[in-house]
């Protein structure tokens, strides 16, 4: 197999494109915009769709169709009404690390907005999930995040009341709630971790300020102290336009 020089070792082989050559008219087109958002650098402006299909000789549908591709994948965002290079995505470690001490080591600023902080009896469902009592009181905090103020995603937990009687009254909700259970001398000890694509609900969306149609990734996590005892369930959801996940593997 023919790989050009410049294959760079994360992206597709040979551009995507299969041997025998044969290639829809927007792919065609999407790689030569995707090389000329390498050359313009984050927020440089995209050409207008009427000039890159003349430039492209196709139809403006065409090039619609690779804009939207590139939009979905993170590589292109909407401003006003036209298109700009967007920025890298946000690398986000798998570990038991908060949000903001991940967007901190990309010199990104976090932040939390506030949705409802409530209190009601543990369900069946959650009591089976994590280990908890049917019908003792747990928390529920809903935050949507943030990245340099920009909405990124949206964040469920729930922990025991028993856990954090004065969650209500001590806890900072734009603050980082992993460091909120240190300062109160609690530890995670271990979790499990569940990584699914979704879409957003309507709600979500709304939330999160992005179309229904736009792909997410969707964490669920249930963590326990390191004595073993039920600590947190969080259910978050990632803008797969602005998000990818590292994770060290070790044999």
């Amino acid at each position: 197999m023919d790989y050009p020089n410049d294959q760079a070792p994360g992206a597709p082989v040979r551009a995507g494109i299969p041997e025998h050559g044969r290639v829809p008219k927007y792919y065609a087109v999407k790689a030569r915009i995707d090389h000329l958002v390498a050359e313009l650098g984050e927020g440089g402006a995209i050409p207008t769709e009427r000039d890159l299909s003349e430039e492209y000789g196709v139809a403006r549908e065409t090039v619609r169709q690779a804009l939207r591709e590139l939009v979905l994948e993170g590589k292109l965002r909407r401003q006003g009404r036209g298109t700009v290079v967007a920025g890298p995505k946000l690398a986000q470690p798998l570990s038991l690390a908060s949000y903001t001490e991940g967007v901190r080591r990309q010199g990104r600023t976090p932040g939390r907005n506030l949705v409802t902080l409530d209190r009601f009896p543990c369900p069946d469902a959650l009591a089976a999930e994590t280990g908890l009592e049917r019908g003792e009181p747990v928390w529920h905090l809903e935050r949507v995040l943030l990245a340099d103020d920009e909405r990124v995603g949206l964040e469920s937990t729930y922990v025991a009341v028993a856990r954090v009687p004065r969650l209500g009254t001590d806890f900072e909700p734009d603050s980082s709630f992993y460091g909120y259970l240190h300062d109160i001398g609690i530890f995670f000890g271990d979790a499990d971790e569940r990584i699914e694509t979704v879409l957003a609900t309507p709600r979500e969306a709304l939330l999160i300020g992005t179309p229904p149609a736009l792909p997410m990734l969707l964490i669920h996590r249930v963590s326990r102290d390191t004595g073993g005892r039920p600590l947190e369930r969080v259910r978050t959801l990632y803008r797969g336009d602005r998000f990818s996940f590292t994770a060290h593997l070790q044999g």
